[in-house]
């Protein structure tokens, strides 16, 4: 039964380029709104974030040659409107956005509702100070998030 199948079995690796060219052909380069997070800029100079709404998020990249066109620094909470083509990053499998051209669309509404929750708790007067604890002088609990479940063991092993 296995024999008649191997034509239709694919490696991580065939699957991974399949998809890739799928989505690039298909989708096309394509306008998405949404709120920048977690923006970085290494010393390559690309752009590194996500883009989100309410319910969802995305992985995007902006390379140096195209972020040199754009006339201003995206800040995390910004709503912005970009022109991208999506792929695939093929050693990782995950899906990404290439961006292409950014433009600003105004202050995000997450940011804005995180603002507001902000001022609010700040006017009911929950971050002064008497509402503050102490930090203990030992923790009691440790919580660590690595992507590479190895290398948190690696550093448990070793400290």
């Amino acid at each position: 039964m296995l024999s008649s199948q191997t034509s239709s079995i694919f490696t991580v690796s065939r699957l991974n380029q399949t998809v890739r060219l799928l989505l690039e052909q298909e989708m096309g380069q394509v306008w998405i709104s949404g709120e920048i997070s977690n923006f970085t800029q290494p010393a390559s100079g690309h752009w590194y974030f996500t883009l989100k709404d309410d319910t969802a998020q995305v992985r995007c990249a902006m390379f140096r040659n195209s972020n040199r066109r754009v006339t201003f620094r995206p800040q995390h909470g910004q709503q912005v409107l970009v022109r991208a083509n999506i792929t695939l990053y093929e050693p990782r499998g995950d899906y990404q956005i290439i961006v292409e051209s950014m433009q600003p669309a105004g202050e995000g509404l997450l940011q804005q509702k995180y603002e507001q929750l902000k001022a609010k708790l700040h006017a009911e007067g929950l971050f002064d100070q008497q509402h503050k604890h102490p930090l203990p002088s030992r923790p009691t609990a440790l919580g660590l998030s690595r992507q590479k479940p190895a290398l948190r063991c690696t550093i448990f092993s070793t400290y």
